[in-house]
């Protein structure tokens, strides 16, 4: 299954690109699924569809639409939550939330996306695309990372190696006077652990890629940058960039020569760095499979795998006496660049963006020795600390 990730700067037309985007798709007979998060029904009004709802929904051959509700899943995952906590709760004097007066708390959208996202990978043959009208960037770029922050938090809060002391747990408690964490909140945490783990894995999938959206202006010219190096930063790939609503040359209309001139400026830059696709101005909001189809957005390839994003660890040991992390990172600017290393982690920062990466293995026994960007490319030196390096390597 390809997974298209679709997003860029807000009011770009993200959403029509991707609805166009699935419509093409399935046209040519790719079994299509169209998810979205927008609770306005954005995707059903400009593929002109009766209201899109929590249930997959289809809309045309080949072509399916869902938007997961977030209040169902927020729910059902609060009950069963209360009902592994029972014993902490009683302790603490708490009363229980009724399913009924639970609402959805920020954030719960989102969750409900990724687990969509999950589902629809793991359901055999349903789809062959899954086309995903993300939020604007730089919130996309936070939902995306959302799967690898929660697993690092629950490692922190409940490591699994803690469960080989479930024997002692009755022996502490007493000895505490307050009850132990119970098995079941360390079999919960395994199990949210996993369900997080397949949502990363499809995000880091070789048929995953981020399509980005955005008018060639000069805000959008700043969107994209800061859009690639945040994805950059999480190690995403994209494949095309799609400059909307393009004013068609030449024209009649001399009010539009200085718009046209800054969307060619800003076509001509990005094509140094991506692979651009245009697509036209229609002379109006598209609203309907006509106008869609006519919006000529780019094909997606459902062969062609993608290259993974590298971050190799170089070995320059024997000529400088240090191994050498290269992390790519497009546009970044020195001065907006932040490391720290803090245990076997790696916190860098890199403009609004922040990332906390686990080390190699090899490099955990090193001490960071210095660092430098150069085209583009973060490298970070490690001297091996002697205390901690095997004899004779």
């Amino acid at each position: 299954m390809r997974t298209l990730l679709i997003t860029g700067p807000g009011g770009a037309g993200r959403t029509t690109i991707a609805a166009a985007t699935a419509l093409a798709a399935a046209r040519e007979g790719t079994r299509t699924l169209l998810l979205g998060t927008d609770p306005t029904d954005t995707l059903g009004t400009a593929l002109g569809t009766p209201v899109t709802g929590p249930a997959p929904t289809p809309v045309a051959p080949n072509l399916t639409v869902w938007r997961p509700d977030p209040a169902t899943g927020f729910r059902a995952g609060l009950t069963a939550l209360q009902d592994r906590a029972t014993t902490a709760l009683d302790l603490l004097g708490a009363a229980r939330l009724d399913p009924e007066e639970l609402t959805p708390l920020p954030g719960a959208a989102e969750l409900a996306l990724l687990r969509a996202l999950r589902d629809a990978a793991l359901a055999d043959d349903a789809h062959e695309l899954v086309v995903v009208d993300l939020p604007p960037s730089p919130g996309a770029l936070a939902l995306l990372s959302l799967p690898g922050e929660l697993r690092r938090y629950l490692r922190r809060l409940l490591p699994p190696e803690r469960q080989a002391a479930r024997a002692l747990r009755p022996v502490l408690g007493r000895l505490a006077g307050v009850p132990m964490p119970a098995e079941a909140l360390y079999e919960a945490a395994a199990r949210w652990d996993l369900e997080l783990a397949a949502t990363e894995a499809v995000v880091a999938d070789h048929d995953t890629v981020v399509r980005l959206v955005a008018e060639p202006s000069p805000a959008g010219l700043d969107a994209v940058r800061a859009t690639t190096l945040g994805l950059a930063l999480h190690g995403l790939r994209t494949d095309v960039l799609v400059a909307n609503r393009v004013f068609p040359e030449p024209t009649a209309d001399t009010r539009l020569a200085g718009v046209l001139a800054q969307q060619r400026k800003a076509v001509d830059e990005w094509r140094e760095s991506y692979d651009v696709r245009t697509v036209d101005h229609l002379g109006r909001d598209p609203r309907g499979t006509d106008d869609l189809a006519a919006l000529a957005v780019p094909a997606v390839n459902t062969r062609q795998r993608t290259a993974t994003v590298e971050w190799p660890v170089v070995d320059r040991i024997a000529q400088d006496g240090v191994l050498v992390w290269h992390i790519p990172l497009p546009g970044a600017v020195r001065e907006d660049l932040d490391l720290i290393r803090r245990g076997d982690e790696l916190v860098v920062t890199a403009g609004q963006f922040r990332r906390i990466v686990p080390l190699p293995s090899g490099l955990r026994r090193c001490t960071v020795s210095g660092a430098g960007l150069r085209d583009g490319e973060l490298r970070i030196r490690f001297a091996p600390d002697p205390g901690l390096w095997p004899a004779g390597r």
